[in-house]
């Protein structure tokens, strides 16, 4: 799935295929986005980061884009695995571009 907003910010199908094993080795990522995919990681482990990785994603985002990063990993890994339990994975995926949430900037 894409936001609109992202699309509309230079999300790109090849930048999202960066997004993969080894990201952390990846040129095309800048070290904000390999924090945020560091903390998924952790998350989805059930972990909890470290001091460094702390302190790393402080030095790319505000406490409030902290917070909003957090509550998305948290939203799509809940619905992924609602939607494991339920029976209703797909296959396949296509991508769809869903349109951004209201929210205020």
């Amino acid at each position: 799935m894409r936001f609109a907003v992202a699309k509309q910010e230079g999300l790109t199908e090849e930048r999202a295929e960066l997004i993969a094993d080894g990201y952390e080795n990846a040129s095309g990522l800048s070290d904000a986005h390999k924090s945020v995919l560091a903390l998924t990681d952790v998350m989805l482990a059930g972990g909890s980061p470290t001091a460094a990785l702390v302190a790393e994603l402080r030095r790319h985002h505000s406490e409030a884009e902290l917070v909003e990063i957090g509550l998305g990993i948290s939203l799509f890994h809940g619905v992924s695995k609602a939607l494991i339990v339920l029976g209703m994975e797909p296959d396949e995926m296509d991508v769809t571009v869903a349109p951004t949430p209201d929210v205020t900037r």
